[in-house]
C-alpha cells in the first residue's frame, strides 16, 4: 500500500513531544493506513531537549530554537505543539497563518478571551486541520463507552461520573513548576491542565451542562524553587465541580448544528441529570487515573485506566436481577494494529491512536476509517465556557447559568 507521508514539526520537546516522536516510530505497528507522519522538524528553547530528537530521530531536517523557522519551512505539513498555556494564544495563531494543519495542547489557550482569538483564526483558515490532544478516550474501554452512547444503550440517564487524577503533587517537596504560577498556566489551575481529557466525551456526546457549582482547593500553597527557597503555589490543586444537564429533545441536522458528532444520537430523546466532574493533581494512591461512569435504567457502564484491561457493564431489565459484570478487553483497538487482543493496553497505544486519527482525519477528512475524531476546536471553547463558570462559581460560592433559560428547553 502507498502511504501518504505527513511532515510534522514538533514545538515543545518535552514530555509529549517525545511521546509523538515515539509514536511516529512506532507506526508500523498500525494495520491498514495508507498515512504516515514524519517528524522533520522540531523546536525547544533547551538545547538539551532538541539533541534527543537529533539523536534518535534520523528524519529530523530542522532543529531550532525559534519556532518560526519551522513556520517558514516548505517541508513541514502540520504542526504538533505542545508548550505553557500562556505561549498558546501567539504560538497556534501563527501556526494557522503560516497555513500549517496543528494538533495543540488543552486548554486551548490561557483563558477564554485567548481561546477566542484562537478560534477566529481556525475560522479563517477552514482548510487547515485544527484539533486539541487528548488520549484517553482512545482506550478500548473508553471506545466501548462511545459505542453505547450512540447506540442509546443507556435509556434514561441517571447520572454521568467523570474524572481524572493525578498523586505526585501530595508530596510537598515536590519542586514547583510552572503550573504552579497563574502567569504561566492561568487562573484555571488544575482543571485548565486536565480538564479537556474529563469533558471530551461528555461534550462529544452533546451533555453541555445547563449550570455549575465548582468547589476549588488550594492545598499546597508553597513549594521549593529552583534555588531551595520557598515560593508561592498561585493555581488550585483539586476541582470537584457539579453540574446539571438538559439535553432536549432533538433531530439529527440540529444535533450537528449544536456541535454533536455524527453518529451520536444522545439528543434524540430529552435527557436531564446530574454530571460530577472531578480533576485533582493531588488524590492520594492514584497515578495518572482517568475513569467514566454513566448510569441509566436500561443499562449502565464505567471503565478507569486504573484498571486498563476491565469495562465494567450492567444491562437492567424491570424486575429483573441488578447485577455488575466485568469484563477483560485485551488490545482491542480503535485502528487496529499487529497487537493480539488477548495482550493489554496501555498510554502509549492511546497516543498511538490519537495521532492515527489526527491524521486519518487529515488525510481523509470525512471519510474517516472509525468516526472517533480528536477534540475539536468548538469542542475547546465549550471547555472554556465550563471552566470560566467554574471560576465564577467558586468565588461566589453558587450555582452559575452556562444557558439561558430559552436555551435549556429550545426543541
Amino acid at each position: 500500500m502507498k502511504k501518504r507521508e505527513i511532515n510534522f514539526g514538533i514545538i515543545g520537546c518535552g514530555l509529549m513531544g517525545r511521546e509523538f516522536a515515539s509514536a511516529a516510530a512506532r507506526w508500523c505497528h498500525l494495520l491498514d493506513q495508507d498515512v504516515v507522519p514524519c517528524i522533520v522538524g522540531v523546536c525547544d528553547t533547551n538545547p538539551a531537549m532538541l539533541g534527543w530528537f537529533t539523536e534518535n530521530v534520523d528524519t529530523i531536517r530542522v532543529a531550532t530554537r525559534d519556532y518560526h523557522e519551522l513556520l517558514s519551512s516548505p517541508l513541514i505539513d502540520a504542526i504538533y505543539c505542545a508548550v505553557p498555556h500562556n505561549l498558546h494564544k501567539q504560538f497556534y495563531i501563527d501556526i494557522i497563518a503560516a497555513g500549517k494543519h496543528l494538533l495543540g495542547e488543552k486548554p486551548f489557550g490561557i483563558d477564554k478571551a485567548a481561546n477566542a482569538h484562537i478560534l477566529s483564526a481556525v475560522r479563517a483558515h477552514p482548510q487547515l486541520l485544527v484539533r486539541c490532544s487528548s488520549e484517553f478516550p482512545f482506550f478500548p474501554g473508553a471506545q466501548k463507552i462511545l459505542q453505547f452512547i450512540r447506540e442509546e444503550r443507556f435509556g434514561t440517564i441517571l447520572e454521568v461520573q467523570a474524572g481524572f487524577l493525578h498523586s505526585s503533587d501530595l508530596n510537598p517537596h515536590k519542586p514547583i513548576n510552572w503550573k504552579r504560577q497563574v502567569a504561566t498556566n492561568g487562573e484555571y489551575g488544575c482543571m485548565g491542565d486536565l480538564g479537556m481529557h474529563v469533558l471530551h466525551i461528555p461534550l462529544r456526546a452533546g451533555w453541555f451542562p445547563n449550570n455549575v457549582r465548582a468547589l476549588l482547593s488550594k492545598i499546597v500553597t508553597e513549594r521549593p524553587g529552583r534555588d531551595g527557597t520557598m515560593a508561592p503555589c498561585e493555581t488550585w490543586d483539586n476541582a470537584v465541580l457539579a453540574c446539571e444537564v438538559l439535553v432536549p429533545g432533538t433531530d439529527a441536522q440540529r444535533s450537528r448544528a449544536s456541535g454533536v458528532a455524527p453518529g451520536f444520537n444522545a439528543s434524540r430523546g430529552r435527557q436531564h441529570f446530574p454530571m460530577l466532574l472531578e480533576i485533582k493533581r493531588i488524590a492520594p494512591g492514584e497515578t495518572n487515573t482517568w475513569y467514566l461512569r454513566v448510569l441509566g435504567t436500561q443499562f449502565s457502564a464505567e471503565f478507569s485506566t486504573k484498571y486498563p484491561k476491565t469495562l465494567r457493564t450492567m444491562a437492567y431489565t424491570p424486575g429483573g436481577p441488578q447485577a455488575w459484570q466485568s469484563q477483560d478487553l485485551g488490545s482491542e483497538s480503535a485502528y487496529q494494529t499487529i497487537t493480539g487482543g488477548i495482550f493489554e493496553f496501555g498510554f502509549s497505544d492511546s497516543i498511538l491512536q490519537m495521532w492515527a486519527a489526527y491524521c486519518d482525519e487529515l488525510a481523509h477528512a470525512d471519510s474517516m476509517r472509525q468516526p472517533f475524531y480528536c477534540l475539536t476546536p468548538e469542542e475547546t471553547e465549550q471547555s472554556h465556557r465550563i471552566l470560566t463558570a467554574a471560576l465564577e462559581s467558586n468565588r461566589q460560592a453558587q450555582v452559575v447559568q452556562l444557558k439561558s433559560e430559552s436555551e435549556q428547553w429550545k426543541q
